[in-house]
């Protein structure tokens, strides 16, 4: 049993380090940049689950041009905004709003965009003017400049507010009347209504707050990068590069990007436009549950021995550890782990490494609760019994306690690694791209909310299903 312990170890050990490992030209600065995917035309994945938008093109333009490299790093616009600040990302392209505030914290290039916010109701909607909003909910998604100016006009029209961190489930939110209207940027708004999302626009001639995009860095950092962006889209609007980005994703039909309507009309036809992205964003999950039992069961077992150590001290630092790790949401945990320790380190930490010590540390944490009273669950008389024949207080419990408070956990194992496959969808939020991830890009391209994540549900419950029974098997081998 040792030896496959080590065994296991030494392969999560393995799989962490290939994880974490990123490739950088010798040649070339590398960078590591952080977008918003989910919101086009801007940021999006197209049909061919490629980055791309008037963001990503113009990027990879000024890149190459320039002669630098980048990393890209998806996820929503508030971590990006964070993983910039704290040092994980060296810059943030997202159709990301020049305000006052902003420029407290960031560096921005030369303006690339100049937008507008829009409202938009529900098609059919009653509602025709802003004052028709008093006590009506308003849908607005975090940290966008159309939320900032919906807050500004908020007691004036006296509507309330609701938040939301990707674009398709604030859309169909007010779709379902569970909120009757939403503000953005207008071109995101237009291009989900090209898209099929039944929103009407009501001030498309006549957009509100104009502004513009930027390019940022964190203040003070990252001046090169900085400069490559200003002179590689100073050649990209003086030779008309930039023109035909701009009428490629605001002059062409959304279909151009989201596939043919059969790839998107149909659960099958969904299932085989994107086999490969949900196959990749399987992997990552499996990958991330099966490292997270393993290093989270190891870590548990190690929490409960000290819970039931005769020393009060070894005592008390089990029972607060479990304390903290159990009591913290595991979002925020993640978080902490990915956004806010880098700052006080000073050192960057990888996506998939934050994300595992996340359930490492969670997991471990309920791991630890359980086993701890596994090992109090065993009659006290067997630990009597043993010390009586002589045997000291270590090797009772190693030889008497734990192997049968280890056969009264297996339920609570089985059910713990369960949860922890539930438990990576949330990770989604620091930019790992697992299957719910995956999902929510492809929803933010073709709108199909209910038939991609039907499909996810399912592939959940396969998993699941199949974990359990092997669980059970192993629960089986172990009574027998």
């Amino acid at each position: 049993m040792k030896k496959i312990w080590i065994i296991l170890t030494t392969l999560a050990v393995s799989f962490i380090a290939m994880a974490s490992v990123t490739t950088v030209s010798a040649a070339k600065p590398n960078y590591i940049i952080t977008t918003d995917a989910t919101y086009p035309p801007f940021d999006f994945q197209d049909s061919n689950n490629q980055y791309t938008g008037i963001d990503q093109e113009i990027l990879k333009t000024i890149a190459k041009r320039e002669g630098f490299t980048y990393t890209l790093k998806p996820m929503s616009f508030n971590a990006a905004t964070q993983s910039v600040t704290s040092g994980q990302a060296d810059g943030i392209i997202a159709g990301m709003s020049i305000t006052d505030e902003r420029k407290e914290v960031f560096d921005f290039g030369t303006p690339y965009y100049k937008s507008g916010i829009a409202w938009a109701v529900k098609k059919g909607s009653n509602i025709k003017s802003l004052s028709d909003l008093k006590g009506k909910t308003v849908a607005l998604k975090t940290g966008t400049a159309g939320a900032d100016y919906a807050l500004s006009i908020q007691k004036q029209y006296g509507f309330k507010v609701t938040y939301f961190n990707d674009s398709d489930t604030l859309y169909n939110d007010v779709v379902n009347d569970n909120a009757q209207a939403t503000f953005g940027d207008l071109p995101v708004l237009q291009y989900s209504i090209k898209n099929g999302t039944k929103l009407k626009v009501m001030n498309a001639k006549s957009p509100y707050a104009s502004g513009w995009y930027g390019f940022a860095v964190k203040k003070g950092q990252n001046k090169q990068l900085l400069a490559s962006f200003n002179k590689g889209y100073a050649a990209i609007k003086k030779d008309g590069t930039y023109d035909k980005i701009i009428k490629k994703y605001l002059g062409a039909p959304a279909s151009d990007f989201t596939g043919k309507k059969s790839d998107n009309n149909s659960v099958l036809g969904i299932l085989k436009a994107n086999n490969g992205a949900f196959m990749r964003g399987l992997w990552q999950t499996l990958l991330l549950t099966i490292l997270g039992i393993i290093l989270a069961s190891i870590w548990g077992v190690i929490l409960g021995v000290m819970g039931v150590s005769q020393n009060s001290a070894v005592r008390g630092l089990s029972t607060t550890l479990i304390y903290i790790f159990r009591g913290l949401p595991l979002m925020v945990l993640a978080f902490f782990i990915y956004i806010g320790l880098p700052g006080v380190i000073g050192t960057k930490i990888p996506a998939f490494t934050a994300g595992l010590i996340t359930l490492i540390l969670n997991e471990g944490a309920y791991t630890g609760a359980f086993v701890r009273g596994g090992f109090e669950a065993v009659d006290k008389g067997q630990m009597e019994a043993a010390r009586s024949l002589g045997f000291t207080y270590n090797r009772s419990m190693r030889k008497i306690i734990m192997p049968q408070g280890l056969k009264i956990m297996v339920p609570s194992f089985i059910n713990q690694f369960i949860i922890t496959l539930k438990d990576t969808s949330i990770l989604s939020a620091i930019g790992i791209l697992e299957l719910t991830q995956t999902g929510t890009l492809i929803v933010s391209r073709n709108s199909q909310g209910f038939r991609v994540w039907a499909i996810v549900a399912v592939i959940y419950l396969v998993v699941i299903t199949l974990l359990t029974w092997l669980s059970n098997w192993v629960e089986k081998r172990t009574r027998a």
